[in-house]
């Protein structure tokens, strides 16, 4: 049954969300990073106007505006510095390799990209900044901020006083954001996030699950990440919860060592980065938090497993969401968790599950609401919007849903492989190969083959894996012969992106060139 979303509050921009926040939570300590300085609300606004001021100097109203920061305050003062003076930022993914970066900021029509020295020299960026630089003028917000004067404080002084007199006044309906998919399964595409879009999804997810005011939400992914930006930004703010900001989920023993130091209460992460955090964190370093919320890729069962063994009483929640839908789709509840599936569909949204032809089980999922978003980037013009049918966007997504509305993944349309003319899902392969070996990490991807159509390729961590005990499994376990790989190849390590998703443009490459070879 689908829940209808809680209107009252009414359609609201970004920014004035903000100040919203502020009149309902009071002027509480909100955003802070490892540099342990936080910014209360009042904080906030006035160092969003005051850096928003210097940038709008340089740029025009409504121009893209592209942001290169790690997850930290300076990366939420920007966003929201763009958003006072009106103009839309474009988060840039610096994972993402030159060809896509360069093509991203052309794609968006970027004329300018914001950046900070300091992060470039320890993230070792400086070649592409160079490349960038062949694209775009870099602006350095270090210089940026060297400028600011007495006029300039004594502005943000007043402004943080009357937001709404000094704000740029824009629609709910105007864009937001510009955000580049992950990239996946191809090359990334732009999506436009209206402001609203992202406003609603924060409601949407503070009426699922009852978020208290004195949590404190910490969020170790990246904000070129739809997860990081919204679930680990723009919820924790405008619910009043603090936002606690660190620039690399990689980092994992400093992560699991912060959390009880900041009093961590949610931990937004992907599997394969809580994976790590599990096997390094002791018994105490969770004890702080009240659940945590898996996203972005399917959670292995040895991530539950390590989590229900290691952390009694913890919930692991899995979710589902798309940088299309601003992003959460779905989650599971703290008082409702239902593992194997990735909870029940966000208030507000309709949804559809289309047949697909050779798919016996579940069908394709399509997804309209008010935090879908209008449509893709326009291949031919950046200003130009390619909009969605009647405001449907097709998932992509193969699920099932069950009576009480609980969502399970089965596979994307894409990842489905047809053998001997059956369609074999590569996920299911794939979770084969983690029931054989848990502890390590597998992608399975297929190549066309001359006898049978397609042949399945496992590519793996696991450096004894081997065909006979897929076969042998799959035989005691009922699984058909066809889901089991012919080829196995064993690597270091399995391609990851910089959101911790699995690389399978990467691990495709590899594997036609290992064919090839």
């Amino acid at each position: 049954m689908r829940v209808p979303l809680d209107t009252k509050a009414g359609e609201e921009t970004i920014f004035d969300a903000l100040i919203s926040a502020r009149d309902t939570f009071g002027d509480k300590e909100i955003l802070e990073d490892q540099d342990r300085k936080p910014l209360t609300y009042t904080g906030l606004i006035r160092a969003a106007f005051v850096l928003g001021r210097k940038v709008a100097a340089m740029t025009e109203l409504n121009e893209r505006v592209g942001i290169l920061l790690p997850s930290s305050m300076g990366v939420v003062v920007t966003f929201y510095g763009l958003h006072a003076h009106g103009r839309v930022p474009v988060m840039i993914n610096f994972t993402a390799g030159e060809a896509n970066i360069k093509a991203a900021i052309k794609a968006a029509g970027v004329k300018k990209v914001l950046t900070a020295k300091r992060f470039i020299q320890q993230a070792k960026l400086e070649d592409l900044i160079a490349d960038i630089e062949t694209v775009a003028e870099v602006v350095w917000l270090d210089d940026v901020r060297k400028t600011i004067g007495l006029q300039d404080k004594l502005y943000g002084l007043m402004a943080g006083m009357m937001p709404k007199r000094f704000r740029v006044k824009t629609e709910p309906s105007s864009p937001g954001v510009v955000l580049f998919t992950s990239g996946s399964f191809g090359a990334p595409k732009g999506v436009v996030l209206s402001q609203w879009n992202l406003v609603a999804n924060c409601r949407q997810v503070a009426q699922h699950i009852h978020l208290k005011p004195e949590w404190v939400m910490f969020n170790p992914l990246p904000t070129f990440h739809c997860f990081g930006l919204t679930g680990g930004v723009l919820l924790p703010l405008l619910q009043g919860m603090k936002a606690f900001q660190y620039p690399s989920p990689l980092h994992a023993k400093q992560i699991v060592e912060l959390l009880p130091q900041v009093k961590a209460s949610i931990l937004f992460a992907t599997d394969t980065f809580l994976n790590q955090y599990a096997r390094v964190a002791g018994p105490d370093d969770f004890s702080t938090l009240e659940f945590v919320v898996a996203g972005a890729e399917k959670v292995r069962d040895e991530t539950h497993h390590l989590f229900n063994t290691r952390f009694h009483g913890l919930k692991l929640l899995e979710g589902y969401g798309a940088t299309e839908a601003a992003p959460v789709v779905a989650v599971n509840h703290p008082e409702r968790n239902r593992p194997g599936t990735v909870g029940q569909i966000m208030p507000g949204m309709d949804w559809k599950i289309e047949e697909v032809p050779g798919i016996a089980e579940g069908g394709r999922l399509y997804l309209r609401g008010p935090n879908v978003m209008e449509g893709y980037l326009s291949a031919e013009d950046p200003l130009a919007i390619d909009p969605l049918k009647d405001g449907w966007h097709d998932t992509g997504d193969i699920v099932s849903l069950d009576e009480d509305g609980y969502i399970a993944i089965l596979g994307r349309v894409k990842r489905f492989a047809k053998i001997g003319g059956e369609m074999v899902s590569l996920t299911a392969v794939e979770g084969l190969a983690s029931a054989v070996w848990p502890d390590a990490r597998h992608a399975v991807v297929s190549i066309p083959d001359s006898r049978k159509g397609e042949k399945l390729v496992l590519v793996t961590d696991r450096k004894d894996a081997d065909v006979s005990r897929l076969a042998e499994w799959a035989r005691s376990h009922g699984a058909p012969e066809l889901a089991v790989p012919k080829k196995i190849m064993r690597v270091g390590e399995v391609p990851v992106l910089g959101t911790g998703k699995t690389d399978y443009v990467a691990i495709q490459q590899m594997v036609e060139v290992d064919k090839a070879a």
